[in-house]
């Protein structure tokens, strides 16, 4: 059993944790590890919406960031997933990761800009959702050896302690061990004809939580698509709909696409929340979480260590430097556009 806090990032503690260093979780969950040369990573979420009928344009964009990707100096790993969103728009987004930023800058200057004015067009919004968090300020938990999206170009740790109570996410972040990490100031949005921007607030936590069923089969199968996604399915659309007075600023439920837009037996749910905290109290008192976790618990419970699903998360807080987001032509409800009602810290 190890920490889920790599050797080279751990500190001495001022922070007390959850749970001590003698706790046992009841089944094995692992960690992401980088190695100490990675210092900062790049998540970078760029996304488009549109109404209907996939326009030209929107065929074209995709086309065309999916032929950059493949550059010198691109990601290092890319998923594309797909939604509808609260204003019934399509939505495609693919996610890029970086484990050099400088490599993501010069890769930035070289590609035509995805919120560029000139490529404004009504039928089509686009957006970026982009994140340079330092390693100390994200986590991740996996379930198995399969690793998905940051996690997917780090190694595998051995077994960790962290986790399986309520506070473990804290407890695995490496900042965590001697900052609070609370909320300062609030985003604020300024605009520029069609394009918008939304300035960051420090300490802005976002969560992407993700489940495989592609290896589950008959009655397995059956338990998650009859029981558990339909309660999953039902707290996303809480807090897509209804988040904000709790502090989820925006909440989408993708579901993982190929590069020819077939869906993959996989979803994941990404979330901007005000603040770490606000994240961790619905989790552990909603009851749309708490439905979703005994849910869970009785197919894994039923299931045991046969279960086929993949589970995973990342978790990220970031300070107002390390964000950039900007919106061309997106209604007024996307992503953290909706931030004109978030609570001030």
């Amino acid at each position: 059993m190890e920490s889920s806090i790599a050797d080279h990032l751990r500190l001495e503690r001022i922070r007390h944790t959850r749970k001590g260093e003698d706790f046992k979780p009841p089944y094995p969950s692992f960690s992401a590890r980088f190695d100490p040369a990675v210092t900062r990573v790049v998540m970078a979420y760029y996304g488009l919406q549109f109404q209907g009928a996939m326009p030209p344009s929107a065929t074209e964009a995709v086309r065309e960031l999916h032929s950059a990707a493949e550059l010198v100096d691109g990601p290092v790993y890319r998923d594309q997933a797909r939604y509808t969103d609260e204003a019934g728009y399509e939505t495609i987004i693919n996610i890029l990761y970086w484990t050099d930023s400088d490599a993501h800058q010069r890769w930035s200057a070289n590609i035509s800009d995805w919120t560029a004015p000139e490529r404004y067009t009504p039928d089509v919004g686009f957006f970026t959702e982009i994140i340079t968090p330092t390693v100390d300020r994200f986590e991740t938990l996996f379930s198995s050896d399969r690793m998905e999206g940051i996690g997917a170009v780090g190694q595998l740790s051995g077994e960790i302690r962290e986790h399986a109570y309520w506070g473990g996410a804290r407890d695995r972040f490496p900042l965590a061990q001697v900052d609070p990490m609370h909320p300062h100031g609030q985003l604020e949005v300024s605009a520029d004809g069609h394009l918008v921007r939304v300035s960051g607030q420090d300490n802005l936590c976002l969560i992407r939580s993700g489940q495989d069923w592609s290896e589950t089969a008959d009655d397995e199968r059956g338990m998650y698509l009859d029981d558990v996604e339909p309660t999953l399915h039902a707290g996303m659309d809480f807090l897509r709909d209804d988040g904000l007075p709790i502090g989820c600023v925006a909440n989408r439920y993708l579901q993982i696409v190929d590069d020819d837009g077939r869906a993959q037996e996989k979803t994941f749910g990404m979330s901007w929340w005000h603040s770490l905290q606000d994240l961790e109290t619905w989790s552990e008192s909603h009851p749309t979480h708490l439905a979703i976790f005994r849910a869970a618990m009785k197919y894994l419970s039923t299931m045991g260590p046969a279960a086929k699903l993949r589970l995973y998360h990342e978790v990220t807080v970031v300070q107002a430097a390390q964000q950039q987001f900007t919106y061309l032509g997106c209604h007024d409800r996307t992503g953290l556009l909706r931030q004109t009602q978030l609570p001030t810290a």
